[in-house]
């Protein structure tokens, strides 16, 4: 370890914590709070406070706002955490900012971490304060505040909707703490290949903090092996992506496991018997065998023959309740079937992609016009608004309206194939979007 890290070791500072901002210019994300002409800009710029809940994932700069409109404001600054903090905490946090505002005529901002942990009682405790401008409060929640906050308060504090960092805004920062040697890593000296960021902000899925933590986990483990330039294994073992491997004392097990399953995507039923049987005759645990026919059902047959799937959950029953030798009869008669009938990966193939994408895209969020609105504040946020109730439509089918969310392009993964129900399915999508084309 370098001699500059051993003398900082006694007074260090995560990554994350380094690069927090501490102007507006440096701050990532948020642009439809904190953009240019954007209200909330406006307010911090001109020093104007007023209370406020911050909801938002976790990595999305909460504490850092609160931060920064305390010391755009010139205000005294107090944080609680409602994990740790209770009602004396709350009593001694007033009269801190009681104390401030008499001796120096400075306002206080009383921020609260996690304030949906607070119960009732305790978030009743604040509302004589905040009415009486003792303190400016500013709480931050990962939870709903429809649900998880009091209606007095809510109505005393306007709430910021935080939205997870994009792909884009991840990758600036990764480059800023690559870039930065005073506040970023430092004397480190090391070469990420962009292609291995992306994988870095993936797995980040949004959040600024997790990726900085986990950069600097990377760049401590490439000092140390004095590694200059980041490698994918080095990655995926930060990552923790674990490589599944067999070991050969088994491998006869599966490639066994792995014949049956081609023989009955292939519809052989004679061979799909045999190598059930050899299984069988080797002491292979039959319910191991029947939970991989459920999975056939699924990925091979799929639609095609639905009825599969309940065969193959029926077979996993008789055994559970009979044993053998009859339940092992019931899932040779299972695996026959599935060899025999209709055969269709369309939901397999479909499933994977969906997978791919949302690893590549993260967990984006759902429109506004499909969620729900219980509650008066998720009303005035638009929630459900312009929402067609298909069942009111012709057919029962809302024509134009789109489910994906509204970052990402409406895309087709199920592709019904020519066999079996799917046939029908095939049709009955095809006569569908044709009425969306007809509403456009």
């Amino acid at each position: 370890m370098k001699q500059k890290n051993k003398i900082e070791e006694n007074n260090f500072q995560p990554l994350a914590a380094r690069l927090r901002p501490v102007s507006l210019d440096e701050y990532v994300g948020q642009t439809h709070l904190l953009g240019i002409g954007k209200p909330l800009r406006k307010a911090i710029e001109q020093g104007v406070l007023h209370s406020m809940i911050l909801w938002g994932p976790p990595g999305t700069g909460k504490t850092t706002l609160a931060k920064l409109l305390s010391a755009q404001a010139d205000a005294h600054f107090i944080k609680l955490s409602a994990i740790f903090s209770g009602v004396k905490d709350i009593r001694a946090a007033v009269d801190e900012a009681k104390k401030i505002r008499t001796e120096t005529n400075r306002s206080t901002i009383l921020f609260v971490d996690e304030v949906h942990r607070f119960n009732k009682s305790q978030q009743d405790a604040f509302l004589p304060f905040v009415e009486d401008g003792t303190f400016i409060f500013i709480g931050a929640t990962t939870e709903n505040p429809s649900f998880e906050l009091n209606s007095a308060l809510l109505s005393r504090a306007r709430v910021y909707v935080l939205k997870k960092l994009s792909h884009e805004e991840l990758l600036q920062l990764i480059a800023r703490a690559l870039q930065d040697k005073e506040r970023g890593l430092g004397d480190v000296s090391i070469h990420f290949p962009l292609p291995l960021q992306e994988m870095l902000v993936e797995a980040s899925d949004g959040d600024a903090r997790q990726v900085l933590t986990f950069l600097e986990i990377i760049a401590d483990l490439a000092e140390r092996d004095n590694q200059l330039t980041i490698t994918q294994e080095l990655l995926a073992e930060v990552l923790q992506e674990n490589i599944r491997r067999f070991d050969k004392g088994g491998e006869t097990f599966y490639d066994q496991i792995s014949a049956l399953h081609k023989s009955v995507r292939g519809s052989s039923p004679d061979a799909s018997l045999y190598w059930f049987a050899r299984m069988i005759d080797g002491g292979c645990d039959p319910l191991y065998i029947a939970r991989r026919v459920v999975r056939m059902a699924s990925e091979d047959v799929g639609n095609a023959d639905p009825r599969a799937l309940e065969i193959a959950l029926n077979a996993c029953a008789v055994y559970e309740r009979l044993g053998s030798p009859e339940g092992e009869l019931a899932i040779a008669q299972a695996i026959i079937y599935m060899a025999c009938t209709a055969k269709s990966n369309a939901v397999y193939v479909a499933y994977n992609e969906v997978m791919r994408d949302i690893k590549i895209q993260g967990t984006l969020d759902v429109p506004i016009h499909l969620r729900n609105a219980p509650t008066k504040l998720m009303k005035q946020l638009g929630y459900g608004k312009q929402y067609r109730y298909a069942h009111d439509e012709p057919e029962a089918y809302a024509a134009g309206e789109n489910y994906f969310p509204d970052e990402m392009k409406p895309k087709n993964y199920y592709r019904p194939v020519p066999r079996g129900l799917e046939l029908k399915l095939a049709e009955k999508l095809k006569h569908l979007r044709e009425l969306d084309k007809q509403k456009k």
